[in-house]
């Protein structure tokens, strides 16, 4: 690699969308008499992927290999799973198990070393049960639920790389991410951010869309703006106690 390559482009800014969460599906009777743990009710798969979904696929999106910028995802199971850390090496960057309770996933992604970019870590909690009118999960059952099909739980991000090495730059600009479509393709709709919606509640096979993507920015850029918000009214808050502080002290002082 020459030096030129190690040189890191200034002003330049790179999106990776993609998407992390978990698919699970009721073990069947006959699927549970040939499990070692009999008490488990569920296989799920954790993943890593890419947000567009293929369109003659019902994989919720994976429609790119990963593998070109990312060289490992780490996902930390409970404790209570054999070897419960992860390490996935390659795509399909995946975990699949089966089990019976719902606990928080840490997923770590490792990048290849051309980026030069730090590891990052999101957290997921694995949802094995559909969501109610009310928004709470619900444990449905055994008929009902494989009825329902699948349950999804999906968060949209995006990866973002400030400043890359020119290297990394050639690495990215060398497979651009496949676009969201426009609006859904599937006749189910879907939306992490509603999950007590009756669509939400019908199973089916969810899918990200452009128009998602603009509605998660508006969402993140609303609530940037509340933080902003309630630091300026904390700090504000802060200087008057301080000086409420200063002016108790005068007078115990008598000055």
């Amino acid at each position: 690699m020459s030096s030129n390559e190690r040189v890191r482009v200034r002003g330049v800014t790179v999106h990776r969308p993609i998407i992390y969460g978990n698919t699970a599906t009721v073990l069947t009777p006959e699927e549970k008499a040939l499990l070692t743990f009999p008490d488990h009710t569920h296989r799920w798969t954790v993943a890593v992927r890419s947000a567009t979904s293929a369109a003659d696929s019902d994989i919720v999106g994976d429609a790119d290999d990963l593998g070109y910028f990312i060289k490992r995802v780490a996902f930390k199971l409970h404790d209570t799973y054999p070897n419960p850390t992860r390490n996935i090496d390659k795509p399909p960057f995946e975990v699949s198990e089966t089990g019976w309770g719902e606990f928080e996933i840490q997923i770590r992604i490792t990048f290849i070393p051309e980026s030069g970019e730090k590891a990052i870590t999101f957290y997921h909690h694995l949802k094995l049960h559909p969501w109610t009118l009310s928004g709470d999960p619900e444990i449905p059952p055994l008929e009902t639920a494989i009825a329902l099909g699948p349950v999804h739980s999906w968060q949209y991000d995006e990866i973002v790389f400030n400043d890359p090495f020119q290297s990394f730059l050639n690495v990215l600009t060398a497979h651009p991410p496949t676009p969201l479509p426009k609006t859904k393709r599937r006749p189910v709709p879907f939306h992490t951010s509603n999950p007590g919606s009756l669509e939400a509640s019908k199973g089916g096979v969810p899918e990200f869309t452009a128009a998602m993507e603009k509605e998660e920015a508006e969402r993140l850029e609303t609530a940037r703006k509340s933080v902003i918000e309630q630091q300026d009214k904390w700090r504000r808050t802060l200087i008057e106690r301080e000086k409420e502080l200063e002016r108790l002290k005068r007078e115990l002082t008598g000055s």
